[in-house]
């Protein structure tokens, strides 16, 4: 049984404009131990994805439709006081932009003590000495916590981010970005943070970001996403030695290979659609290189290529072979 199990998903914002569907039919699972990677542009619904599986989509958004099953218990059936004993507890997450999810006015200290006490039943003392050994556990050293946020580097700020999101023992951690605007050698030490934790603690961890040379390096399977639905889910070697998806393809070759002669790297033409108002038949067509004339009028179903390599495109339809 998958630990977390997503279907169905459909998350709306609803603006005087319109609709946005930033997350729209979803379908994910993940397993115990496995480290699941979410990869898109910005602006495809990969963070409201996240913020959905911990209900904490705020007006004008609102999740719709679908089911996400932790251990078979639907979330989104659970009375708000129940699913807070769920957060940070059972499923934590690590937000996007350091400095901006911690507090300013507050020491790490006390950031990471509310958290054990309120969640966990530990007295203040007992919740201090949690905190140090959570800090030495991802690198620091105990004194950081009498720091303020902004007395820490960037990589000091996300590590002791990843400990406050640890301070509750989560079996799924969410890491949203957690290497933004951070330099490639501290980033590398995140990424092994989280590996080396994943290993440690048995956790299971999603992982979101534009960039997938660095979803690579500690992902088991990738999910790519496009106009809020997922385009393209294999395991990372398959992503990345046999993209299927035309998207999933133009997101690698948009990236250096450091193996390998030299060559211009290829520019994906275009921008994402306009979410309130998307294309007919398949979003992804007007920038797609490889686009039919039915992928402009019919949106196209997820199909299996293979035992675990899911992708939603037409030119595996048997549409190809008709019109080729």
């Amino acid at each position: 049984m998958p630990l977390l199990e997503i279907s169905g998903l459909k998350t709306y914002y609803y603006v005087d404009v319109g609709v946005i569907k930033a997350v729209n039919d979803v379908d994910l699972v993940l397993n115990k131990g496995e480290c699941l990677g979410i990869a898109g542009e910005s602006g495809c619904g990969k963070s409201t994805l996240a913020l959905s599986i911990l209900r904490l989509i705020k007006p004008p958004g609102r999740i719709v439709g679908g089911k996400i099953l932790f251990k078979d218990v639907d979330l989104l059936s659970l009375k708000m006081e129940e699913m807070r004993k769920i957060r940070w507890h059972k499923i934590a997450m690590v937000f996007q932009g350091a400095m901006n999810a911690l507090n300013p006015v507050h020491t790490i200290r006390d950031q990471i003590v509310e958290a054990i006490v309120n969640h966990l039943d530990y007295s203040k003392t007992e919740a201090e000495k949690k905190a140090a050994a959570l800090l030495k556990s991802v690198g620091l050293n105990s004194s950081v916590l009498r720091s303020y946020p902004h007395e820490l580097s960037g990589g000091m700020k996300q590590r002791a981010l990843i400990a406050m999101a640890l301070s509750c023992d989560p079996e799924i951690l969410i890491a949203d970005e957690p290497t933004t605007a951070l330099d490639v050698v501290t980033q590398a030490q995140i990424l092994m943070l989280l590996k080396d934790l994943q290993r440690q603690r048995g956790l299971s961890i999603i992982v979101i970001s534009h960039d997938l040379s660095i979803l690579a390096q500690i992902c088991d399977k990738i999910a790519i996403m496009y106009a809020g639905k997922i385009v393209e889910y294999a395991d990372v070697e398959t992503i990345y030695v046999k993209p299927a998806h035309p998207y999933t393809t133009a997101l690698i070759n948009a990236f250096p290979s450091v193996r390998g002669p030299k060559k211009p790297l290829s520019i994906l033409a275009g921008e994402p659609p306009n979410m309130i108002n998307l294309p007919p038949g398949c979003p992804f067509h007007p920038r797609c290189p490889s686009a039919l004339e039915i992928c402009c009028k019919v949106e196209p179903k997820m199909v299996q290529l293979d035992r675990e390599h899911y992708v939603t495109c037409h030119l595996y339809g048997g549409h190809a072979r008709k019109e080729s």
